[in-house]
């Protein structure tokens, strides 16, 4: 019945608590904002959720010509985590952007709403099953 239960709520939960990481990620690019030498950090949310649900790669942006920009905006770092790569560095070495962390932040406060309301109706439905109503 656990796992059961677990498979049943495992997508919804292990996004909630991605996308709690990722706010918290980005909430530390904003708060270090003015820091010299700060490095902005995000993770793939999609690469992520996908290797904590044991999901097989799905389709995948390619680039097809030497000058067409990569799918991706991240440079690989350890833990999961990668650098962001700013449009236009400042002098002090900082690449947090305040309107793009903003965005992203923003994007996935949203997400975390949309993942919390999907894991409550997914309860909900459990409990009245439970129940049997």
């Amino acid at each position: 019945m656990i796992t059961s239960m677990r498979e049943d709520l495992g997508l919804h939960a292990d996004a909630l608590m991605l996308r709690e990481r990722r706010g918290a990620v980005l909430a530390s690019n904003i708060a270090n904002a003015a820091t010299p030498h700060f490095k902005a950090r995000d993770f793939d949310f999609a690469a992520e959720l996908a290797r904590a649900t044991g999901a097989g790669g799905g389709p995948s942006l390619a680039v097809a010509g030497a000058g067409h920009i990569a799918a991706t905006s991240l440079e690989a770092g350890p833990q999961g985590l990668g650098y962001r790569v700013p449009v236009s560095p400042s002098l002090d070495g900082n690449t947090v952007e305040i309107g793009v962390e903003q965005v992203q932040f923003a994007e996935n406060t949203v997400d975390y709403q949309a993942s919390l309301t999907l894991l409550n109706r997914r309860i909900s439905g459990l409990m009245t099953a439970i129940r049997g109503e």
